[in-house]
């Protein structure tokens, strides 16, 4: 089993300690050299084609579907066609403008541009999607190989997880984050014990492109990076008195707790870089909750479905604990501090920081990939390596038929959706609005949410629900149209507000929505059942129908002989609109009223 007695840079004055197997010494604890290959472990080799081929497995639903079914991926992926295009096309230049600010949300902004350069927008959005995961699972495997000295299947594992609740919301930034963290973290064990000036420095290079990630990715590697020199320091004291750690050691090094307070140092630039983002106004919206905290875990493993989720935490279960068993299974010292780290971490969390939705939430699957490289399996034992083999084919296989299952499912309405949008005339305005504000819910019908932003990659269109918000995107609409849209991200009107008479004080500026029939050329009515009836045939006339969604041409308004007052026959079959908070498995943000303002999911 792994000995917690050693660390590197201290090994000889405790030569007394029982060593380790050499399957499974951490080279992290130890200035021995390792072997490149021993009998029974893989090479290197067969480790590198197993990675490609596994990698390419998990990419296969991404492959198949230019418009992966994510929460706010096309959103995402709209904000990018137009970050590109914007100079070429009059129509988008029109509505938006894109204004480059400090902003730690950046990461998908600066690729898949530059790779629309040599391919259309689609491919763009799934080679960056591809390269999440090979950041990702690379990053694991780089960790593990400081941890241990050598390189390991065992963190192929972590393939089935890059598919989770984390992914499926389309928080495409904090994904690449969570890769390059893991990076940052296997820079920083392997310079541990090299030159201050390289280590900081190098680091505080990770650090800077982790903000411009996201800024959660910056916590990420804190957290991890003060666990390993909370574990480091915990070895180095040993038996000693706490005052070893302060005195000056012998080699003329600073003492353990200048060393230990200095790593904080990489991460300074971060504050003077939030005073000059615009993302700084955002930092009052916080809010704690305790409901949801339980879905984060499960948020890990799952994505659509609760038999398959149940199925591959049982494999896990008895895989681990037949190898805990057996002593095939050895775990890191460092990720027992991480555990503890991580989970006060994940409680004392709030569920909104910066204007952001799932803060919390996001954490347990950056730490599941950190633990797993923490994890070292000894393949010597031909019944292990087949047994591994089997736990690993059984898993993948279990996730990639679920996730193409569904998303082959799925797809019937997304190529639904495109087909409606090729009846929208270029140029055009476009609403969004709800026939059930309720729903949005089911991780089936994500996708669906920002759907309509397909229109401004497709049509050059204005959409209301695409990502604007200052201080949060780069991209914004210009000051002729921004009254007509939602800049502040919260929940599209239902079709009842856009129906009934806008009512307001002095003191209020009306809602984007309030002049819908002259403002805007289209609208998108999303969540609709079957035979869903046109609420308003005098304004509204139907261009096409899907299966939840209805594509409508708006009119010319027709003027009221009344007072105003008026109100369709239709209105009376809408349920009233309501206040509600999400429950405690859902993947949706919070919904306020549409009129209120409302925390994002940011990529």
């Amino acid at each position: 089993m792994v000995d917690v007695t050693h660390f590197r840079g201290f090994r000889a004055g405790k030569r007394a300690s029982q060593p380790v197997p050499a399957g499974a010494q951490p080279a992290i604890l130890t200035d021995k050299p390792q072997p490149a290959v021993r009998a029974g472990h893989f090479s290197n080799g067969q480790i590198a084609a197993l990675f490609v081929v596994l990698a390419a497995i998990a990419s296969v639903p991404v492959l198949l579907y230019p418009w992966p079914p994510l929460g706010d991926y096309i959103n995402h992926l709209s904000r990018m066609h137009v970050i590109a295009t914007i100079r070429s096309d009059p129509d988008l230049a029109r509505f938006y403008q894109v204004e480059w600010q400090v902003i730690p949300n950046l990461m998908m902004d600066l690729i898949v541009p530059v790779l629309q350069r040599v391919m259309n927008v689609y491919l763009a959005g799934q080679t960056y999607t591809i390269m999440c995961f090979v950041v990702i699972l690379s990053g694991t495997m780089a960790l593990n190989r400081q941890l241990y000295g050598r390189w390991s299947v065992l963190p192929l594992i972590a393939f089935p997880l890059l598919y989770n609740s984390v992914f499926l919301v389309g928080t495409m930034n904090y994904l690449f984050g969570i890769g390059l963290s893991l990076w940052a973290l296997a820079a920083w064990a392997a310079l541990r014990e090299r030159a201050m000036a390289l280590r900081l420095a190098v680091s505080t290079l990770f650090v800077l492109a982790l903000f411009f990630c996201h800024l959660f990715s910056v916590g990420v590697y804190a957290l991890g990076l003060f666990a390993f020199e909370l574990q480091r320091l915990r070895t180095l004291r040993g038996s000693q008195p706490l005052s070893f750690l302060l005195a000056r050691r012998t080699d003329g090094r600073p003492s353990a707790v200048l060393d230990f307070v200095a790593c904080g140092l990489p991460f300074l630039p971060v504050v003077p870089l939030m005073l000059m983002s615009p993302t700084w106004t955002l930092r009052w919206d916080f809010n704690w909750e305790l409901n949801g905290k339980l879905s984060g875990l499960i948020f890990v493993i799952e994505v659509y479905s609760r038999s398959a989720t149940f199925f591959l935490a049982a494999i896990v279960a008895a895989a681990a604990a037949w190898s805990i068993r057996h002593r095939a299974l050895q775990f890191h010292p460092f990720g027992w501090v991480l555990l503890v780290v991580g989970g006060v971490t994940y409680f004392v969390m709030p569920r909104v920081m910066f204007d952001t939705y799932m803060a919390d939430q996001r954490l347990p699957i950056a730490l599941a990939f950190m633990i797993i490289a923490c994890a070292h399996l000894d393949l010597r034992d031909d019944f292990v390596r087949r047994g591994f083999a089997t736990v690993l084919v059984l898993m993948l296989a279990v996730r990639a038929f679920e996730v193409q299952s569904v998303w082959h499912e799925v797809s019937r309405g997304t190529t639904a959706f495109r087909d409606s949008v090729r009846q929208i005339d270029r140029g055009s305005k476009v609403l969004v609005a709800y026939a059930d504000p309720d729903n949005g819910d089911n991780a089936r019908e994500l996708w669906l949410m920002h759907a309509a932003c397909l229109a401004i990659i497709e049509r050059s269109a204005l959409v209301t629900t695409a990502f604007t918000v200052l201080g949060k995107q780069v991209m914004h609409v210009r000051r002729n149209y921004r009254d007509r849209v939602d800049t502040e991200d919260g929940t599209p009107p239902s079709v009842r507000q856009l129906l009934q008479p806008t009512i307001q004080t002095d003191d209020d500026e009306p809602p984007y929505w309030s002049n819908w029939n002259a403002d805007f050329d289209y609208l998108y009515v999303l969540f609709t059942g079957a035979e869903y009836p046109n609420p308003d045939p005098a304004r509204l006339t139907p261009v096409y129908a899907g299966n939840r969604f209805m594509l409508y041409k708006i009119t010319a308004p027709v003027a009221d002989a009344g007072d105003g007052q008026f109100e369709p026959p239709a209105l009376q079959r809408f349920a009233r609109f309501h206040v509600r908070r999400v429950g405690l498995g859902s993947l949706q943000r919070p919904r306020p009223a549409a009129v209120q303002h409302a925390p994002s999911v940011q990529p």
